[in-house]
């Protein structure tokens, strides 16, 4: 009898137990916050975390830096031997500076001229301006002035390249200054003195024969003449 109550009053614990639990599981199901908080789960998985990537963007190319643009008339004159926008009567002026150097040196040429007579046919075509050049006693130094104030230092009526071709002849024609010291002062009349003049009236005739063709060659064609020392100096002068 004991044992039978014992049973019944367990069955009505379990069964107590259950009504509890069931009516937990209605009020979770039916509660506001239940609600709101699986709306907004539900509205997480219908949008993705992280949204794909533009396509289109990704395919465009990277924005091209503008070139800067440092070319001008006449500003061939750092250019190193490129070509240069330098018009027909820039160029015809820029070659006849060379020839100032060359009619004041011609003097140096003496000795090689008489061992080698072949040089002296591309030279005839010179003889008159050489003949006008030394007929006046000042004319080296005239042209001097004429050229660095007419022409160097006057950006506004000449371009940078004739300015720079001009600058490397005057300083050309200022190197030689040192030879004709050298000769002055050492006059020797034979022996290895005499031979050491020699050589060295004939390096400095050649170097001026080289220069000026060179220079005016290059000049007719367009390009730079860039002379070895002089050409630095050169660059320096002109602004």
């Amino acid at each position: 009898m004991r044992e039978r109550e014992l049973s019944d009053l367990g069955e009505r614990e379990r069964s107590s137990k259950t009504r509890r639990r069931m009516s937990s599981s209605s009020l979770l199901l039916f509660s506001p916050t239940t609600k709101v908080l699986h709306h907004h789960h539900h509205h997480l998985l219908s949008k993705p975390i992280l949204s794909r990537p533009n396509r289109k963007l990704l395919l465009l190319p990277p924005p091209m830096q503008a070139s800067k643009n440092n070319s001008g008339r006449g500003g061939g004159g750092g250019g190193g031997g490129k070509k240069d926008s330098a018009d027909p009567p820039d160029r015809i002026i820029s070659a006849a500076c060379y020839l100032y150097p060359f009619l004041d040196g011609v003097q140096y040429g003496r000795y090689v001229l008489a061992q080698l007579p072949a040089l002296q046919a591309p030279l005839a075509p010179l003889l008159p301006l050489v003949r006008l050049f030394k007929s006046f006693p000042f004319s080296s130094f005239l042209l001097f002035l004429a050229l660095y104030f007419a022409v160097v230092r006057n950006p506004s009526g000449f371009s940078r390249y004739v300015r720079f071709n001009a600058m490397q002849a005057i300083v050309l024609d200022v190197l030689l200054i040192f030879p004709g010291l050298i000769e002055r002062s050492f006059s020797p009349r034979g022996g290895v003195g005499l031979d050491l003049v020699m050589s060295m009236d004939s390096t400095v005739f050649l170097f001026l024969w080289v220069s000026l063709v060179y220079g005016s060659v290059t000049c007719l064609l367009g390009d730079v003449p860039r002379l070895p020392i002089v050409a630095d100096a050169a660059d320096r002068q002109v602004m």
